[in-house]
């Protein structure tokens, strides 16, 4: 069993957003792809093998690509990684890479020009299926870069003097190598390098206007994702490999919040691999959602979701841009992950236990607990209804809640509130206010990851913040989206989520403040 939601809302608030262009939208696409894996990626393998195994894959973004067209397809997204999968070396990848030439400084279709470039065999077929589907489409691969022939004793280049790249590459729909962005936060064990400096990369299309390239674990950082979003840049596209993380980062979760926070759209395409508990895509918008998560135990297998979307891009050539006083808010999905880090690899490790505490400590007594692998300063809901307060350091967080348990079963919640520098798997800056069901009835487990819940909750959820990106989420049973129905923030910084009426139990009803000023220090 699956489900492909469909959300469309409209809310009133106080947050102002930049609005859809009146009349104007375009269809997009995105695929969720089941990765056909190498079984031993740690050994090279020629160029000719490399092609063999990528080629699995390629024919079925064929299909895909067939397939979205068919639905009426502007513009078509492939997940990161879903040409060849991970686990590579940095030598052992070394079959796979292709030279991607820099668009912003030459034309060139690969589909019409195969004989330009050698060892281009991957670049020519993408270039073919947007030309054959009359689509644009955006794809993730590994590109290899000569250093400049003369470096100074400072230069990145790395010893066997080539850089390599975990890229998105566009093509229009025509087959025009339009694009090219190189993944600038890595996730740990990843065989690529770091740019010497971040790249935000734009193209134009000539249906929705302008969009944004990003990558996996680049949405968690400023530096190019915020950088689009500064820009003006209100459409962005987003390949990724992610694990899922309860309880505040799965997918859809995440992907869902940040659309709303940011206020932008996302076309976000994840791999589908069960054993890193890979699942969850979707297009999302400041105003509506289409999305799929997988539950466990379904087969596992691919999914293309398709949706009309407004046009967001206010320069775009024949409309005139509108600014309203708008909304922010959620959708609903079904879900089923668990807990690792965020994009890529074998290499995560569980995080580090939750500190030992008393079994039930007092009414407003505080205890700390890990959650993802932060110390949050918790307290417990021991009330049917009420109001607590809970504070890490000088950041406090708010709650009014009345709960509705179900079927008499027993339940642990627990208000945690979090400022600080995150250190699992990498490093930023938070301030969190969440409310989470514990995993068990003792303490300990308040933090850690679940998928099911029976009690709902009526809450208003609030903190003030130091900074003006702050994502909201509420997360029910089986990971389903919901919609808050109300989010305001206020000038001093106090951001408030409001949500009653929910279709499920609650898992978490989360505020994630992002202080991406803090990152460096």
């Amino acid at each position: 069993m699956f489900w492909v939601v469909v959300v469309s809302f409209f809310l009133m608030s106080v947050i102002a957003h930049t609005g859809p262009v009146m009349n104007s939208s375009y269809v997009a696409a995105v695929y969720e792809h089941n990765v056909i894996l190498n079984p031993d990626p740690r050994v090279p393998l020629s160029r000719t093998a490399a092609l063999q195994h990528m080629q699995k894959n390629l024919d079925i973004y064929k299909e895909q690509a067939a397939r979205a067209a068919q639905q009426g397809a502007q513009i078509l997204v492939f997940p990161e990684d879903g040409i060849y999968g991970f686990n590579f070396s940095r030598s052992s990848i070394s079959g796979y890479l292709e030279t991607i030439p820099d668009p912003q400084q030459e034309s060139w279709n690969p589909c019409t020009e195969p004989g330009r470039y050698n060892n281009t065999e991957v670049l020519q077929q993408l270039s073919c299926m947007a030309l054959h589907n009359n689509l644009y489409v955006v794809a993730n691969m590994a590109d290899l870069q000569p250093c400049p022939l003369k470096t100074d004793p400072s230069s990145s280049c790395p010893p066997d003097g080539h850089w390599q790249f975990n890229t998105d590459v566009v093509f229009s729909s025509d087959g025009l190598l339009v694009a090219r962005y190189h993944k600038y936060n890595l996730f740990i064990g990843e065989p690529f390098d770091t740019p010497p400096q971040p790249e935000i990369i734009t193209f134009e299309t000539p249906f929705a206007g302008k969009f944004g390239l990003m990558i996996c674990f680049d949405i968690l950082f400023h530096d190019p994702t915020i950088a689009l979003v500064e820009k003006g840049v209100h459409q962005l596209i987003y390949p990724t490999a992610w694990l899922n993380a309860l309880p505040l980062l799965d997918s859809v979760q995440f992907q869902r919040a940040f659309s709303l926070g940011a206020n932008v759209t996302l076309l976000a395409a994840n791999l589908r691999n069960n054993r890193r508990d890979m699942r969850g895509s979707g297009i999302y918008t400041p105003f509506s959602a289409t999305y799929y998560h997988a539950q466990k135990g379904e087969p596992e297998e691919g999914r293309l979701l398709v949706a009309r979307v407004p046009v967001l891009d206010p320069l775009w050539v024949g409309r005139s841009g509108t600014t309203g006083e708008g909304v922010v808010n959620s959708q609903s999905t079904s879900s089923a992950p668990t807990d690792s880090g965020n994009c890529h690899q074998e290499s995560c490790v569980d995080p580090p236990p939750p500190e030992t505490a008393p079994s039930v400590p007092p009414a407003s007594a505080t205890f700390i607990s890990s959650m993802l692998g932060d110390p949050f300063t918790f307290v417990l809901l021991n009330e049917t209804q009420g109001e607590v307060n809970v504070c890490n350091g000088t950041f406090c967080c708010h709650l009014q809640y009345r709960r509705f348990p179900q079927g008499g079963s027993e339940e642990l919640y627990a208000l945690g509130a979090f400022a600080g520098t995150h250190t699992l798997f990498g490093h930023w800056a938070l301030q969190v206010c969440a409310l989470v069901r514990c995993a068990g009835l003792d303490i300990s487990s308040c933090g850690q990851g679940v998928e099911e819940a029976e009690s709902k909750m009526d809450l208003m959820l609030e903190g003030k913040f130091g900074t003006r990106y702050v994502y909201p989420s509420v997360l029910a049973s089986k990971l389903v989206l919901e919609q808050p129905e109300h989010l305001e923030r206020a000038a001093d910084g106090t951001v408030t989520m409001r949500h009653s009426n929910m279709t499920g139990g609650l898992l978490t009803a989360c505020l994630y403040g992002r202080m991406y000023h803090l990152d460096n220090e």
